[in-house]
Order: C-alpha cells, then structure tokens, then sequence
C-alpha cells in the first residue's frame, strides 16, 4: 500500500482544507478496500448525504474523515443535531478516519463499523457566540475513547500495514451488532466491551467485570440490578463467539 499522497492533485489549489479533502479522498478511493467484502470502494459525487465512498458489491457506505496527526480521544464532525439524525438513522454510514503527517503521507487509516455508533459517542459542542460568522451553529465531537477498540478496525496504524486478511476478520468479528436495533441494549453491549478492553488482558474473570459496577451505575441510573445485567452481557458475548466460558466464572477473549 503506497501510503504518500499525490502532492500532484494540490496544485491549483488554495485552500488547505481543500488541499486535504482533495488529496485524502484520492489516496482512500486507489488504496483502500471494502472491510466488509473486500472489494474496491468508489467515491460518490460531492456533497453526497449518504457518504463520500461507497462499495459495488455489498452496498456499505462509507464517509471519511481526515485529521493531521493522531485522532486522539476525540475528533470533530459536522452540527451536532445533524450527527445524532444519522446516527439514529437506518442510512447511516460507515465511517472511515485518516491521520496523516506534514509531509503528505498517512500514519493512521482506520474504519468504524456504523453499528457502533450510539447517540452516547456524539458530544455535543458549546454554540458559537453570536459575533461568530457561523452565529449559535452548535457543532458535535465523536468521542473516540467511548468506542471499543474492537470497533476501531485499523488497516494502518503508526505507519505499519494491517494485511487484508486481519482487516475483514476484524470486522466479521463485531459484525453481530448490526442485528441489534435497540440503542439501549447496544449500548450496554459496548459499554461491557469496554470493561473488558480496559482490564488489559485476555483471561479474566466475572468478578473483574463486576469492579466496574459503581462505574455501570452511574452511566445506567435507572438499572438496579447491575450484576445480572453484566451476566446477561457476557453470556450474550459468549452466544456470539466473542468470549470463550473456560468454567468456574473465567472467560477468555476469543
């Protein structure tokens, strides 16, 4: 994968922000594939509500979003009132997300599956002041430490390539969730995702996830039976092959 942009495309060109858009867009449509099927992406024209790239033959959509450096914990999108529409929408797209470097090379590519997008990821920005071009316009931020990194598929991360192979069985990884239509639900599957991820290790046991329980109760307030909503999680995990049950209240990330 030639991770340099074409520095050719620049020319004619101003506006930085359309320097990048420009460049960044060319890079993804010749170098990246589908993490679904694993086929070419193409670009949709300009200003497309559906998304920037879409695939031929499964039909996922996909919009890019493209920041110089690391993306870090969170990273800016469009009006936030805009952002909760399509996350709530059925049409709401995959995501792809691309750190590159001063000297026009990419140093991170990554996808987002669209199933891990809950209204809990937008944050909602402070309005503009009312002397701003853009007068009370509220923008949103996508809080990338509240999403798994089972859900963060990289292609290319710090300059190193994933093979094609890793990518699409990331993806089938997850791919259960799309089947999953109540937010609130999805919601508490992440949220135990993310318990799991942060304990830092592939063995563990019930009791450890039962340690994030004051932590569950504050993002749940209306649930009062913590405990068994965790079992019920990680049973669910289980069913799906996320999680191996090695007996005796230990599990094990497959």
């Amino acid at each position: 994968m030639n991770l340099k942009f074409n520095s050719k495309l620049a020319e004619g060109y101003k506006s930085k922000s359309q320097i990048m858009r420009v460049l960044t867009e060319d890079w993804v449509k010749n170098e990246i594939f589908c993490p679904n099927c694993g086929n070419f992406v193409y670009e949709y024209p300009n200003n497309n509500p559906v998304g920037d790239f879409y695939c031929k033959k499964c039909s996922e959509d996909f919009e890019l979003k493209s920041k110089k450096g690391k993306m870090g914990r969170k990273v800016g999108a469009g009006a936030y009132s805009k952002m909760i529409e399509r996350v709530n929408s059925e049409n709401r797209p995959n995501f792809f997300f691309l750190g590159y470097l001063g000297n026009y090379s990419v140093n991170d590519f990554f996808t987002v599956p669209k199933y891990f997008f809950i209204p809990e990821i937008i944050e909602k920005r402070k309005a503009l002041s009312e002397n701003a071009k853009r007068a009370n316009w509220v923008g949103s931020n996508i809080l990338f430490f509240k999403i798994p990194d089972a859900g963060k598929i990289y292609y290319i991360e710090n300059g190193k390539e994933f093979s094609k192979k890793q990518v699409l069985e990331k993806w089938k990884k997850t791919a259960f969730l799309k089947k999953i239509k109540k937010e609130d639900a999805k919601g508490w599957i992440l949220d135990i995702m993310n318990c799991i991820e942060s304990l830092g290790k592939k063995e563990f046991s019930l009791q450890d996830i039962y340690n994030f329980e004051p932590d569950l109760k504050i993002i749940h307030p209306e649930n009062k039976n913590i405990k068994p909503k965790i079992r019920q999680q990680l049973q669910f995990l289980r069913d799906k092959g996320y999680l191996k049950f090695m007996g005796d209240g230990k599990y094990e990330l497959s």
